[in-house]
Parts: C-alpha cells; sequence; structure tokens
C-alpha cells in the first residue's frame, strides 16, 4: 500500500476537463488497489503569487497550501496531471508549485541543500495536449516537462519521475476511454 499525492494543476476550476477525467481515474485505480489518495485541485485553491525572495524564503505560506504540503509530505508519489499550455505548464501550476516547494518546505531552512525532506519519493508527470505526443516529443524534444521533472521534482530528491504524455486529447471516445484505462492501471500500481 502506498499513499499517492494527485495534484490536478488544470487551472479550470470547474472540474470537466479530460485531465480531471483523467485524475479520477488514476485515484480509483489506486484506490481500488488499497492505495491511499489525496488529492490537491489546484485550480481550485485561493493563494497569491510569489513576488520576491523574501516571500518565497520566508513569507508566510498560504492555509490552501499549508494543506498541499501535508498532503506531499505525507505521500510516497505524487502524481501531477496538467494541460501543457504554450510549451509548458499552466501559469496558475507554477504559481502552485513556487508556492509549495519554497525552501523550507523542501531543505528545512533556506541556504540548506544537505536535507532533502521529500527524498525517496517518486512521481509521474501526466501531461495532455491538442497535438500528437510524438510530434511534440520529435519538435520539441522534453522542453515542456523537463523544467518541472529536472529543474523542480529532481533537485528536490523526487526521482525517479515519469512522463506519460497524452496528445490529441480531443480524439475519440475509445482513444479517450484507452487513456483512461491505462491511468486506472497506473493507479492501481501506485506508479
Amino acid at each position: 500500500m502506498t499513499h499517492i499525492a494527485i495534484i490536478q494543476g488544470h487551472p479550470d476550476p470547474a472540474g470537466n476537463r479530460f485531465g480531471h477525467a483523467l485524475a479520477a481515474a488514476y485515484a480509483d485505480g489506486a484506490r481500488a488497489a488499497g492505495h491511499i489518495v489525496s488529492l490537491t485541485d489546484a485550480g481550485r485553491l485561493e493563494f497569491p503569487l510569489v513576488r520576491t525572495k523574501e516571500d518565497f524564503e520566508t513569507g508566510p505560506v498560504p492555509p490552501a497550501i499549508v494543506e498541499a504540503q501535508a498532503a506531499i509530505e505525507a505521500a510516497a508519489h505524487l502524481v501531477f496531471f496538467y494541460p501543457l499550455w504554450f510549451g509548458t505548464m499552466p501559469a496558475l501550476l507554477k504559481g502552485f508549485i513556487e508556492q509549495v516547494f519554497r525552501p523550507v518546505f523542501v531543505n528545512g531552512a533556506v541556504g540548506n541543500f544537505s536535507n532533502l525532506r521529500l527524498k525517496g519519493r517518486t512521481a509521474r508527470l501526466v501531461v495532455t495536449m491538442g497535438m500528437p505526443a510524438l510530434a511534440y516529443r520529435w519538435m520539441f524534444g522534453r522542453f515542456g516537462w523537463n523544467g518541472m521533472e529536472a529543474g523542480m521534482l529532481k533537485l528536490c530528491g523526487i526521482a525517479p519521475v515519469s512522463t506519460t504524455l497524452i496528445g490529441q486529447v480531443d480524439a475519440s471516445a475509445a482513444a479517450r476511454a484507452g487513456w483512461l484505462a491505462k491511468m486506472r492501471i497506473l493507479g492501481q500500481r501506485g506508479a
């Protein structure tokens, strides 16, 4: 049994996007296999953007972010669901990440890089996009998720990080059903 923190990064608070359905399928599969699941929907949270170095390092953490940090800290595996917008994650998710992964949360103190408090956790990125995933990989390489994987998660000690790219999200109902089934299987595995 694994504790899994799912972070839904789509900024639409209505919750009716395909990424929301993918996250729900993953959570259903995980719960069916006996895993503990927590879900944070960044699009429904109220928090300000981090605007200064001082705010990032020592500013007060908004209550919604404190709850997200607790879910991440309790988890052994993190799963981020988000759409690819202009080649990377939506701005709201970036703002959420900057609030959550502050130095005191990640390292215990500002400037302390020897105490990676999240070390040993694993992660998966599930990135949706309108174009074919293979075309995206071929044209842009790892641009859209490399910053998230290498520039943030691995720097926090979270590894390995797996990535699932889902292209052509407006595809047929059969294609969508296949992706939902795959998410249930990944959830069951806790991977």
